[in-house]
């Protein structure tokens, strides 16, 4: 096998684990965090307290996220200098980068500074944050999405 077709199909996987990242942490780790009261024997933890919890496994994700973005980046940068890149791809690498970018470096050190203020901090600014934080993981699953189906539908028909 080339050294292309590695890098291409390493590329194509770490998108499939960032995607497979956001929708586990959404769907599986949240409703289960927030939510401990169902799977303990006693309400342990109040929200404030699993919501401390949440934002330390986002802080970790957001190391992930920076990598991501970086490796994106370049390797889409790569693809359009030998005019291997549609409108599709750049668009949808742009918004991964960009919701990656956004969940890093704006919405995890918000919230994480709001927890710093203890739960009296917690108001109707804080809940408007966090629903854009939400959205913003939702548009980054869709564009990871996208990104993935266009690029393996672009190496899959490439010469």
């Amino acid at each position: 096998m080339n050294k292309k077709v590695v890098i291409d199909v390493l590329y194509i996987l770490l998108i499939a684990m960032t995607a497979g990242a956001v929708l586990v942490l959404g769907v599986f780790v949240a409703a289960v965090v927030f939510h401990s009261e169902v799977y303990l024997t006693l309400p342990l933890l109040s929200r404030y307290e699993e919501g401390k919890i949440m934002g330390e496994i986002f802080r970790r994700f957001t190391y992930w996220a920076y990598f991501m973005s970086a490796v994106i980046a370049v390797y889409e940068v790569s693809r359009y200098k030998v005019m291997q890149i549609d409108k599709i791809s750049i668009l949808s690498a742009l918004g991964s980068i960009g919701t990656l970018l956004l969940f890093s470096a704006v919405y995890t050190p918000k919230i994480l500074e709001y927890q710093t203020k203890g739960e009296a901090a917690i108001d109707a600014s804080f809940e408007a944050l966090h629903k854009a934080s939400e959205i913003d993981f939702k548009i980054l699953l869709l564009t990871l999405l996208i990104l993935f189906t266009r690029r393996a539908y672009l190496m899959a028909v490439k010469k």
